[in-house]
């Protein structure tokens, strides 16, 4: 029961960034880089919500995090500034290093 919430959880949060680089693909003339370095967080993200699927709960929640900044979510009702795509990298990839990822670190 509690494979199926995490297998669950870690759907939805693939799900949201690939709707992010959908998103991101639909603008009209994208930058390549900042597309491709979204795409590379993306990737990273992706395999850190598959590798972590079965560690501890606070580990989990490190990745949650890194997917929601990514994102843009917040747990908070004030507005968030405007962010660029190298404050994602800076904050992804301090969660990244903090779960010993170093192999996952976006240059």
């Amino acid at each position: 029961m509690v494979l199926r919430g995490i297998r669950h959880e870690s759907d939805v949060l693939v799900r949201q960034l690939d709707g992010r680089i959908a998103t991101l693909r639909a603008v009209p003339s994208p930058s390549l880089l900042e597309l491709e370095m979204a795409e590379r967080i993306a990737d990273n993200l992706r395999r850190l919500i598959t590798d972590t699927a079965r560690s501890s709960a606070a580990d989990r929640a490190r990745v949650r995090a890194a997917v929601h900044y990514f994102l843009g979510l917040r747990n908070t009702r004030d507005r968030r500034p405007r962010r660029t795509l190298l404050d994602d990298v800076y904050v992804v990839n301090a969660i990244v290093r903090d779960l010993g990822r170093h192999d996952l670190v976006v240059a």
